[in-house]
């Protein structure tokens, strides 16, 4: 079943061409063939805050010049997606989370001066930043899948590994950041392992809403906004991904028509997280709208 349409992604790219930063366009422009990633890092470069950190509302949410371990993710994150990871921009990045990593060889989301700048109410700024798995465990997936070695990256594997075998509760965004670790760690029989007990903490906390129709079926994460479901697409974000085998194939399929169906009339797909700031949806929609059809693409 062909869910991913030329209709539906000419209606997407006129969306990000109308709406979308850059940084955005150069996203879309790759995604169909006709830009290459080294743009995309150059609009990336934007972001850049000079000492490896990237800021300047990279993430829609976090505002200011201040770089956040959770941005430079985020920067790895669309180098990795435009097949731009080079060592001229990722070495600089490593030079940057070595100086947060904690005690416990984990990197934390956020830093405590998160509080310099306007930010979302529900971001309360860290007294004393602690390793999360978000954002250590997809950082250190994303190193490990292109070869890069620096010397904290060791303990922040460990870290992953001993914080995902004492999860006993998680929630959403946590678990797409493991999952990306998972997918990516040289260890399969461990990976394996570890994914399975995620997947049984993502049914037992109903984190995944498996029918769409049935909305009252799903217990949103504590904290989140009416509305803000997690299916399994946003797990599995390809056929490949561990998190797959959480999931039948009629959930799979359900979930998919689900986010194809959420194109909405402007060709953009919406967020459903919580609105803070004028420009939270503006700025957000883009890249949630590459995202779907990322998704989308990868499970054709």
């Amino acid at each position: 079943m062909t869910r991913l349409t030329v209709p539906a992604v000419r209606r997407a790219a006129e969306f990000i061409w109308l709406t979308g930063r850059v940084l955005d366009q150069r996203r879309m422009a790759h995604f169909t063939g006709g830009g290459e990633g080294a743009a995309v890092a150059a609009s990336l470069d934007a972001h850049a805050v000079g000492d490896g950190g990237y800021a300047f509302a990279l993430e829609p949410d976090i505002r200011g010049p201040l770089a956040q371990p959770l941005t430079v993710m985020t920067a790895l994150r669309v180098l990795d997606e435009a097949d731009a990871v080079d060592a001229t921009r990722v070495e600089p990045m490593c030079r940057w989370l070595a100086g947060h990593v904690t005690d416990d060889g984990g990197l934390p989301a956020l830093l405590s001066n998160i509080v310099d700048y306007p930010r979302p109410p529900w971001i309360v700024p860290p007294q004393r930043p602690t390793g999360q798995l978000l954002p250590t465990a997809r950082i250190a997936g994303l190193l490990l899948a292109h070869g890069f070695a620096p010397p904290w990256l060791d303990g922040a594997v460990e870290f992953c590994w001993d914080a995902l075998a004492a999860l006993r509760a998680t929630h959403p965004y946590e678990v797409e950041s493991a999952v990306a670790f998972l997918d990516r760690v040289p260890d399969r029989d461990r990976a394996t392992a570890a994914a399975a007990h995620l997947g049984e903490l993502v049914h037992d906390q109903g984190l995944a809403l498996l029918d769409p129709a049935r909305p009252d079926r799903a217990r949103p994460a504590p904290g989140y906004a009416d509305g803000e479901f997690h299916y399994p697409h946003d797990f599995a974000p390809s056929p490949r991904s561990v998190a797959a085998a959480w999931f039948t194939a009629e959930q799979m399929s359900r979930s998919l028509d689900h986010l194809a169906a959420e194109q909405q009339q402007d060709g953009g797909w919406p967020i459903t997280w919580r609105r803070w700031a004028p420009t939270t949806e503006s700025e957000a929609r883009p890249g949630r709208t590459i995202e779907a059809l990322r998704i989308l693409r990868a499970w054709e």
